[in-house]
């Protein structure tokens, strides 16, 4: 059964609890069925006086921002929401400010909270307004897609894009709580589910060969929507990506390694502006292959393990290729432009996230742009 069909009956289980670490910092992460529709209670017990600031966007808002009210208001917590578009292009300057605006203007005080429900977009969004509006406020994630729940709602990482680039704008700043509601993911298109999948295999490729071999066991369960397997995967990536945090938070080293496939990947986005031809988690898809690609053209890793990581993420019904993209691909040189401009550039040096094969992931500071123009015009062709 496709990802996207909510008939499956839901098979109760215990919810998952990884904790975050963090000293005074610290918090969990929850994950569960039925988190939306019991938060009000789980809010009311721990930030008792507290008020919300919903930020979600128009296709959470009809699948699960009722349920998220509907809790809130049983406990009588006061609330005010914001309902922004949809898509990549909503992590925009304009769309920050007007998020700060609805918190000014809702008279959120400095003690309430911020609330992302919602996927990726809208959770480095509110959580980037939630560090400069009043000069920093608290918020929690809840996080309705499958990427967000593996990955982008865990970490601390809040931001928008720029015309320069993905993310070249924002702050670390780390959640009271995170409420990954497995529920939510029935509602997901088909597309969505897979683009989130990207980023559970990168977890797998970066340092967990067992792992990686899990997914290719699990995945038609995990695709039709086994509820047990789902938790256990969500659960997984979380606590890799809680290791990766507590031992580099602010990404100044080996937390660089779960950008796998990103330096490739938000190039592309950038070069499709942002938009539907290539969500997030496709474009790390494509960069994942293309980095292990060019760790093979390298001599670095066995060329067959970028056709058994291929195989793989064709049958999630994800794209491989350059020419998976739809409509007409910018230039080689756009797209090293774009890279140029990428988080882990140091002193004009380009770095990448390299492989030495399934499970071997290493950070290399010192790549020859060419080599990586040569391996993108190979791959243009391909």
């Amino acid at each position: 059964m496709p990802a996207s069909e909510p008939e499956r009956p839901q098979i109760m289980i215990e919810p998952i609890h990884v904790h975050v670490p963090l000293g005074e910092r610290a918090y969990d992460i929850e994950i569960g069925a039925g988190l939306l529709d019991g938060a009000g209670a789980r809010l009311k017990a721990m930030f008792p006086g507290r008020r919300f600031g919903i930020v979600t966007d128009t296709e959470v808002a009809g699948a699960q921002l009722p349920r998220l009210l509907a809790a809130l208001d049983r406990e009588g917590l006061g609330h005010a929401e914001i309902i922004l578009p949809n898509g990549e292009a909503t992590k925009s300057f304009a769309r920050l400010g007007e998020v700060v605006d609805f918190i000014l203007a809702a008279r959120l005080e400095r003690g309430d909270l911020i609330v992302a429900l919602g996927g990726g977009v809208i959770g480095d969004l509110a959580g980037f307004a939630a560090a400069i509006a009043r000069r920093g406020m608290d918020f929690i994630q809840m996080p309705t897609t499958l990427l967000a729940q593996v990955d982008s709602s865990v970490g601390g990482k809040t931001g928008i894009n720029s015309p320069h680039g993905k993310n070249l704008v924002g702050a670390f700043h780390q959640p009271k709580l995170v409420l990954a509601d497995l529920d939510a993911l029935a509602t997901l298109p088909a597309r969505q589910f897979a683009a989130g999948y990207a980023e559970v295999v990168k977890y797998g490729l970066i340092d967990d060969e067992a792992f990686y071999f899990w997914l290719e066991a699990h995945r038609p369960a995990i695709f039709a929507g086994d509820a047990r397997l789902r938790a256990e995967m969500v659960a997984r990536c979380c606590a890799a990506k809680t290791r990766f945090v507590l031992a580099d938070e602010k990404e100044t080293g080996v937390r660089a390694l779960l950008n796998l496939g990103h330096t490739f990947g938000h190039a592309l986005e950038a070069a499709t502006g942002y938009s539907d031809r290539l969500l997030h988690g496709e474009g790390v898809a494509i960069g994942m292959v293309l980095a292990h690609g060019f760790s093979a053209r390298l001599g670095l890793s066995p060329s067959q393990d970028t056709g058994r990581i291929i195989q793989h993420l064709r049958a999630a019904g994800l794209p491989t290729r350059l020419a998976d993209i739809p409509g007409e691909l910018a230039s080689t040189e756009t797209l090293m432009a774009a890279i140029a401009q990428d988080k882990k550039v140091v002193r004009g040096a380009l770095t990448f996230i390299l492989t030495r094969g399934i499970g071997q992931a290493f950070i290399e500071r010192q790549v020859d742009p060419a080599a990586v123009r040569d391996h993108l015009d190979a791959m243009r062709a391909a």
